[in-house]
């Protein structure tokens, strides 16, 4: 067995698909006719984008809440037993500063945002693989969204979110070895997004520095430019995409370590 394509699924659940990238990836879903599901904190929030876009449904879910998972996984699962797709996209950014003049590193908000970007999916994941995606007959998908800065931690304020995406990375890579050396029809895409023009650095100072009217994000992707890469990567099958600058990241990856890899897996 081997698995599908990445657009071989028929019903997606998003986490954060209330706004931002999530809702972006759901949009063109739906577009392609595809029954997607929205997950996110906000229940105004996702009752609005599920009315605008025709989403099939929204579910409200902290994926940072690690134990309501488990019961989370047993509702949806039972409630649309056709789900045969995760999209693992609910993020928090959170600059800490260790030391300094901007000294502001607390431990419990990094807790935090490691429950919600590297707890959560990986409870979310693991538990639809075991409960619910290794019986569907005609496989599944997980897609995880993780970040340039998991591969180059460039912004030194972003420690434990850069650390986070770097694990989502890892985990990403090895699950999708995994399931492959077991026969599994599941198929692991990891999406790495640069930049992007989001509400992501809602908790900077300047909130506003990725957008492309000030200098810091000159160089930041639209949400359209982000999709454009998206979509093509979905269409060309490939287990990591990179839109923008990030493809160089991914290409050095595979690059640099790439090969390295395999030889090792096979010793």
């Amino acid at each position: 067995m081997s698995p599908g394509s990445s657009l071989s699924f028929k019903c997606a659940l998003i986490t954060g698909g209330a706004g931002g990238l999530g809702k972006a990836m759901a949009i063109d879903l739906i577009a392609r006719g595809k029954k997607v599901l929205l997950a996110g904190r906000s229940e105004s929030n996702l009752k609005s984008t599920t009315s605008e876009i025709g989403a099939a449904g929204y579910y409200v879910l902290d994926t940072g809440d690690i134990p309501s998972i488990p019961s989370f996984i047993s509702k949806i699962t039972s409630e649309h037993p056709e789900l045969d797709c995760l999209i693992n996209n609910a993020g928090v950014q959170k600059p800490l500063q260790i030391l300094g003049p901007d000294y502001d590193f607390s431990l419990e908000t990094a807790d935090q945002e490691i429950d919600i970007n590297v707890r959560g999916p990986m409870h979310l994941s693991v538990g639809l693989i075991q409960n619910h995606f290794k019986d569907l007959d005609g496989g599944a998908v997980i897609m995880n969204v993780s970040s340039v800065l998991g591969f180059i931690p460039f912004s030194v304020i972003n420690p434990v979110y850069n650390g986070t995406k770097a694990f989502l990375h890892s985990f990403s890579t090895n699950l999708r070895t995994q399931l492959d050396q077991a026969g599994s029809k599941i198929k692991i895409v990891e999406i790495v997004p640069p930049q992007v023009e989001t509400d992501l650095h809602r908790d900077r100072k300047d909130p506003d520095d990725n957008k492309k009217h000030t200098a810091a994000g000159a160089n930041a992707l639209s949400i359209d430019e982000f999709m454009d890469a998206v979509k093509k990567g979905w269409e060309e099958d490939k287990d990591m995409i990179g839109p923008g600058m990030a493809q160089k990241a991914v290409e050095g990856w595979y690059n640099g370590f790439g090969k390295r890899y395999e030889e090792a897996l096979k010793k």
